[in-house]
């Protein structure tokens, strides 16, 4: 991303001073298949038949280094196959956790349908999975689900032009004024779930911002009536590896704020449910996979 470093650190100072202090906010109750471990080390299964080495992390207070080095350069390096429906298989039993809703937070707007989201913006790319299925865990088709998150510097972008919901949207905080954010769409997308209640997309994996672990956001909607709206998250020792070790994230740093802290603004110690599962692909880049069961 093309910042000047004088821009971000204003932006850092900004977040660090204000924070984002935002209370959780129930809006839907929801319960997520898959994560509840901060260990996610699990073998490929990519349909592109690549062996892969797994991802480095541990533990929950950090990583030994990726066995294989990250991709960096955004999407264009991706050239691992999106993997097949196993990576969501769960017991005979479906057995799931009961879990809430999370903030909406004030950096979001409604987007374009899109399966990159990166706006060729820099940063580790990810493979982005997931699926939704319903309270007898059957997939759910025809749904849409949108995503949202920042850059590798803790920047959301802030293009509203052309949103159908951008009332809420706090363009200050979420952008930092920033003037390449405010003319960008980047990592905001949605897709409708196909036959298996899923949905892919190409993007960047997150950066942080003060008081937040890094996150992901995403809203499912039926008609256009939200069936849950909520936030996952990812273990501190992948953030930590990928935060020390990739060329592209070093320079901000390791995140102020980690999960085993319990001091997320949002998940606090209550984040084991909305831990995404993930591996590292062939080609560096990175699997990131949830399943979300609605009611």
């Amino acid at each position: 991303m093309s910042q000047h470093n004088t821009e971000q650190q204003a932006r850092r100072r900004f977040l660090k001073h204000l924070g984002i202090g935002l209370a959780t906010v129930p809006l839907i109750g929801l319960v997520a298949c898959g994560g509840g471990s901060d260990n996610n080390e699990v073998a490929d299964t990519g349909s592109s038949g690549d062996s892969t080495d797994s991802t480095g992390g541990t533990g929950s207070t950090g990583g030994t280094g990726s066995s294989t080095s990250w991709a960096t350069g955004g999407t264009a390096s991706m050239t691992a196959s999106f993997p097949d429906d196993s990576i969501f298989a769960t017991s005979a039993a479906c057995a799931v956790a009961l879990t809430k809703a999370m903030t909406e937070g004030p950096c979001f707007f409604a987007a374009d349908a899109l399966d990159d989201i990166s706006e060729e913006q820099v940063g580790l790319p990810m493979q982005l999975c997931l699926r939704v299925i319903d309270s007898s865990c059957n997939p759910v088709s025809g749904l849409e689900v949108e995503v949202w998150h920042c850059d590798v510097e803790g920047i959301y972008s802030g293009d509203t032009t052309g949103s159908s919901d951008s009332r809420r949207f706090s363009s200050s905080f979420c952008t930092g004024n920033d003037a390449d954010a405010l003319k960008s769409k980047w990592f905001r997308g949605y897709q409708v779930t196909d036959s298996s209640g899923r949905v892919n997309f190409k993007s960047c994996f997150p950066g942080w911002y003060s008081s937040r672990t890094i996150h992901i956001h995403f809203r499912v909607r039926n008609n256009n009536n939200d069936q849950v709206i909520s936030q996952f998250c990812f273990p501190d020792s992948l953030t930590e590896d990928i935060c020390t070790t990739h060329a592209e994230y070093k320079n901000h740093g390791i995140q102020d704020t980690t999960l085993s802290s319990g001091k997320d603004t949002v998940f606090g110690s209550n984040y084991q449910d909305y831990l995404f599962d993930y591996q590292q692909n062939s080609d560096g880049s990175i699997l990131v996979y949830k399943t979300i069961q609605i009611s």
